[in-house]
This record gives C-alpha cells, sequence and structure tokens, in this order.
C-alpha cells in the first residue's frame, strides 16, 4: 500500500508540476497588443472657375480657375483679346463686375493694410496684388500664381478669396504707385469668387 501511495503521491506531484510549468509558460507569453486602425482624413480640395467678361470696351475674355489643396491656393487665368506686351492682374475687394469700367469692384483687396507693392516685398504688398502677365503678339496670355495666403471660404477674413473679384488691367503694374502700380484702365472683370 505504501508503494501506491508513493506512486499516487508521485503521480501527483508530476501533474501538479505540469500545471504549474503550463501555466508559468502562458504567464509569460507576450500580451497580444490590439492596433487599430486609422483612417487618414479624406484630402478635399476646393475648385472655384470663374469667367473674364470684357470692360472699358475691349474684348478681353477667359477664365480664371482657383484651386486650393493642402493649404495651398492656385490661380490659373487664361485669357484673349489683350493688346501685346504687359498687363497687371489684381485681386480687388468686391465682387461685382456691373459696371462697364470694372470699377464696381473697388480697389485692389487689402485686408492687412499694407502698401502696394511686387507680392512678397518686404516693404508691404496687397493681398491682391499677383503682378503682370505677358500677352503675346496674338493677345493670348496666361498665368499661373500659388500662394499659401489665401484660402477658399476659410473662416481668415485675411485670406478668404471669396467675394473678390479678378481684375485684367490695360497697361503694367509699376509695384510702386500708390494705391495701384499705375496700371490703367481695367479691360476685364472676373465674374464673381464664390
Amino acid at each position: 500500500m505504501k508503494k501506491i501511495n508513493l506512486l499516487a503521491l508521485v503521480a501527483v506531484f508530476a501533474i501538479a508540476t505540469s500545471c504549474k510549468n503550463d501555466k508559468k509558460e502562458s504567464m509569460e507569453m507576450e500580451p497580444v497588443n490590439e492596433v487599430e486602425e486609422v483612417m487618414p482624413e479624406p484630402v478635399v480640395a476646393k475648385k472655384v472657375t470663374i469667367e473674364l467678361i470684357a470692360k472699358s470696351g475691349s474684348n478681353v475674355n477667359g477664365n480664371v480657375v482657383f484651386s486650393e489643396e493642402n493649404g495651398t491656393v492656385t490661380m490659373t487665368a487664361v485669357m484673349g483679346g489683350l493688346e501685346p506686351g504687359t498687363h497687371a492682374i489684381h485681386l480687388h475687394e468686391t465682387a461685382d463686375c456691373s459696371s462697364e469700367d470694372g470699377t464696381s469692384s473697388g480697389g485692389h483687396w487689402n485686408p492687412t493694410s499694407e502698401p502696394h507693392g511686387k507680392w512678397g516685398d518686404a516693404a508691404g504688398y496687397h493681398k491682391g496684388d499677383i503682378g503682370n502677365l505677358e500677352a503675346d503678339e496674338k493677345g493670348n496670355a496666361t498665368i499661373t500664381f500659388s500662394t499659401d495666403e489665401w484660402c477658399i471660404g476659410c473662416d481668415d477674413p485675411a485670406k478668404d478669396i471669396l467675394g473678390k473679384a479678378v481684375i485684367v488691367h490695360k497697361g503694367k503694374d509699376d509695384f510702386k504707385t500708390q494705391p495701384t502700380g499705375d496700371a490703367g484702365a481695367r479691360v476685364s472683370c472676373a465674374g464673381v469668387i464664390e
């Protein structure tokens, strides 16, 4: 009987040790980390297309496209009917092209009350001071301009271009005459930016 008890005791000891090792192994296993997959926010590109309308007896027409992506607004203007040479292009403060001479659009868009100047000039420039474009011998011109100082429909009135007009002038911007750059008549106005 002592042999059976001894064998039973050895068997119990073996089973207990085996269970203890199984528990130890299961406790030593590294915990499983659950990883939640986060989907990136979709990039929403904004785009506005407006038509250039001839003003001041000119034949200047075309279109302007504004697009915004990743905090940068790009403006591309394509037009025809210009006199060959250099012409100023600006954003003006009011999206109103109702007057024959384009003056209903007001002055240059200048929400930061800076002097007129060349874009990026340390001495100051209007947010609407885009600059000049070149018309070829057939009167066609294209300009592309990009900046992070504009936005389309944001809540910052110093950056938001909605409600502004695009004006093409008869002459070139000299970047110094206040407050217009001495660019001459308004030969085209781009509808309404909305």
